[in-house]
């Protein structure tokens, strides 16, 4: 069982990273990936906050090892993919799960992330360029993912019914 998480867990890192290389939105420092915030919604319920946390890890790494993300992706998207996982893990409702991942990429990943960008980004920058953006992206991610995540479960919960 869990090699076939890794599995999944490796193909959401491909999709996260295709997808957030097509899809990315220069905003100051960063760039705005909303596809990774969907991803990392999907993985936190379907496989949950371990899972998610790799997944996160390693499509942050991958951006950046190809030039399409910055440093900063590693705490936003690490951070709101924990609270995501967690959040479902405990409650087993999938708005929860929403809510993880925007207030744990769009709050706390942004304030984790100001230190990090003053250490390594030249220019100054304060806290209040990173909330808006990172904010901005889980919350787009993230919806679209609660809605896919949503028919999903609808479609197999009508299809339980007759079989």
């Amino acid at each position: 069982m869990h090699l076939k998480k890794w599995l999944y867990t490796a193909m959401l890192v491909a999709i996260s990273f295709v997808g957030g290389s097509l899809v990315s939105i220069p905003v100051s420092f960063a760039k705005i990936a909303p596809v990774q915030h969907l991803i990392n919604l999907v993985s936190a319920v379907m496989l949950g906050p371990g899972y998610a946390v790799a997944q996160a890890f390693g499509s942050s790494l991958l951006r950046n090892l190809f030039g399409t993300g910055t440093i900063l992706a590693f705490p936003g998207s690490m951070i709101g993919a924990l609270c995501s996982g967690l959040l479902y893990q405990f409650t087993k409702k999938l708005w929860f799960a929403f809510a993880g991942e925007v207030v744990g990429t769009g709050i706390l990943g942004a304030m984790v992330s100001y230190p990090i960008a003053r250490l390594f980004l030249t220019q100054q920058v304060t806290i209040w360029v990173f909330i808006p953006s990172f904010f901005l992206s889980s919350f787009i991610g993230a919806m679209i993912g609660y809605i896919i995540l949503r028919k999903m479960s609808l479609r197999l919960a009508l299809t339980d019914r007759f079989y």
